[in-house]
């Protein structure tokens, strides 16, 4: 699977009222594996910014005067992300962002040029239900160090995104049944197998030690009810 990790920054809240994207950092992920591979680019987007929107991601129109506009960076943009599922926190506010921006330039839909979408946000909130889900508190309950994250700033925020989706999710692909695999069997009358001996391979001090911590960390998020521990105390 190949997944693209996406955050924007926008001029102001409301896409509608004419606000467009001026910083897009997206980060690679195949495999369940960050790759390295990232696109950032600022934007000038003809506009001014609103106040409030400066004081959340600290950019100000001065900064972006001599930055590409977006039709400029629209294929690039479209080569790093084309076939990919998008990992995105509150989805669709970036989405109508970068929709708009895709029809000021007669583009079509970006979601026909993607796999598809999952929206972070959406996805904590289904997981501990009634619990903060802004990024800032996943990565405090993920234990995802976001110490240098004073201002937003969608390159940073897509990166600690990416760490706290992959500790998220942690465990799922361990879950999946591959059932493509035809199941052996024999009808064949008074048929039978010899069983080869197991072998029984120990784990070393790393391995039970990484497992232990596996536990306590499970048993932490879940306030006691890790069925392999046993209730706290």
């Amino acid at each position: 699977m190949r997944a693209v990790v996406l955050d924007t920054e926008t001029t102001g809240l409301e896409w509608r009222q004419g606000h467009r994207v001026i910083e897009i950092g997206c980060v690679e992920i195949a495999g369940r594996k960050l790759t390295g591979r990232r696109f950032h680019r600022y934007i000038n987007p003809e506009r001014e910014i609103d106040a409030g929107a400066a004081a959340v991601h600290g950019i100000n129109s001065e900064f972006l005067q001599d930055k590409p506009k977006f039709v400029d960076v629209l294929t690039e943009f479209l080569d790093f992300v084309a076939g990919a599922e998008l990992i995105i926190h509150n989805a669709p506010f970036d989405m109508g962002f970068l929709e708009y921006e895709f029809s000021l330039q007669g583009q079509g839909l970006l979601a026909e040029r993607i796999s598809g979408v999952i929206d972070t946000l959406k996805l904590a909130k289904e997981i501990h239900p009634g619990r903060k889900a802004s990024l800032d508190a996943l990565c405090e309950r993920f234990e995802v160090d976001n110490a240098h994250r004073t201002l937003h700033g969608a390159l940073l925020d897509a990166e600690l995104l990416a760490e706290v989706y992959l500790a998220m999710t942690r465990g799922q692909e361990s879950l999946m049944i591959d059932l493509s695999e035809p199941i052996a069997t024999s009808h064949q009358e008074g048929a039978h197998f010899e069983r080869p001996a197991l072998k029984v391979v120990p784990p070393t001090d790393e391995e039970s030690a990484a497992h232990d911590a596996l536990l306590e960390g499970i048993q932490k998020e879940s306030k006691g009810k890790c069925l392999w521990l046993g209730p706290i105390g």
